[in-house]
């Protein structure tokens, strides 16, 4: 899990009668709480017939974000420039779309090798959320301003929020906040002209359509989440030159898969042979892209690295730097 991150789990008070019936007109108009016509009875399928009615609802989902690629590589453009002055990425999110953002965020450092402070992810409900549903979360803008705050965003880090009703209090409160900060923000939803969507500065709404099973928004909702999640996480670290081609060169070899991974990614990259990828990259300390440069330029690894710090990480500017 990515740190910083929210621990506490905020009390919330229980929802008057007047708060349950605005939120039951709220989400009657919503197209994620809508019953799926093609399956009015799940129990009456056969177990063939659910999982083929699952599949071919989730096909759905790439071609709604299809609809939105021109939005969401605008979004990866502005993340990436606040990035390479230094800025964090930050996702936000209740339930579902909150553990996708720690997902996300998680697995960027073994991947590109990023210090876990600069892709975080932050949940309602905090740490015992991510395991066990903390449902009243959800509903605290308070807890959602105080974990943007206790971030001290600045004007170079972007804020993804995440709902896929676009209406969560907790995440609006944390876009609203972000963006008072003068961070970037996102109102990420799978329902149009959403109250998240109006907070932020850029709105992505990819509407996927009812549920397999309605209102369960951890399926094709879930899934569109993951998605573009992958877009924006990887796609802005290929624009920071974390990726060399199309392999994963900024990882480091921490334990047996990733250094067997690292050995292959050298040999792969300058046609060198095994023994002379483990040299190369024991010598580096097991960071590949250096053990790369290292072999491509003949320099010294730690000269390599150095090259490397000079050029900003970007391997093809430090190949041409140690070959002139």
């Amino acid at each position: 899990m990515s740190s910083p991150e929210n621990t506490e789990t905020t009390e919330t008070t229980e929802p008057t009668a007047t708060t349950i019936d605005s939120v039951r007109a709220e989400i009657g108009t919503l197209v994620t709480e809508a019953a799926n016509p093609k399956y009015p009875d799940l129990a009456a399928l056969s177990t063939q017939e659910l999982v083929a009615g699952m599949n071919s609802e989730d096909a759905l989902v790439p071609a709604a974000i299809e609809k939105q690629q021109e939005t969401i590589a605008t979004i990866i453009e502005e993340i990436a420039a606040r990035m390479s002055r230094g800025g964090r990425l930050i996702y936000v999110g209740a339930g579902t779309p909150g553990r996708m953002g720690i997902l996300d965020a998680s697995e960027c450092p073994p991947t590109f090798g990023t210090d876990p402070s600069l892709v975080v992810g932050v949940i309602a409900g905090g740490r015992a959320a991510v395991n066990q549903a903390v449902e009243n979360a959800e509903d605290s803008e308070e807890a959602g301003a105080a974990d943007m705050a206790a971030l001290t965003l600045r004007a170079n880090d972007s804020v993804v929020g995440m709902a896929a009703s676009g209406r969560t209090p907790y995440v609006i409160a944390a876009i609203k906040a972000a963006r008072a900060q003068g961070a970037y923000t996102v109102g990420f939803s799978c329902n149009t002209n959403s109250l998240l969507g109006a907070a932020a500065d850029t709105a992505l709404e990819i509407e996927v359509g009812p549920e397999f099973l309605s209102g369960s928004t951890r399926l094709k909702s879930g899934t569109c989440q993951k998605l573009v999640l992958n877009m924006i996480s990887t796609i802005t670290m290929v624009r920071l030159g974390k990726t060399y081609k199309n392999v994963m060169v900024d990882l480091r070899a921490t334990n047996a898969k990733l250094h067997a991974r690292s050995e292959r990614t050298l040999m792969r990259v300058t046609g060198c042979d095994a023994a002379t990828a483990t040299a190369a990259l024991t010598a580096a300390g097991g960071h590949v892209k250096a053990a790369i440069l290292a072999i491509m330029t003949g320099l010294p690894a730690e000269q390599a690295a150095t090259l490397l710090a000079e050029n900003a990480g970007f391997l093809p500017a430090a190949i041409d730097a140690g070959t002139e």
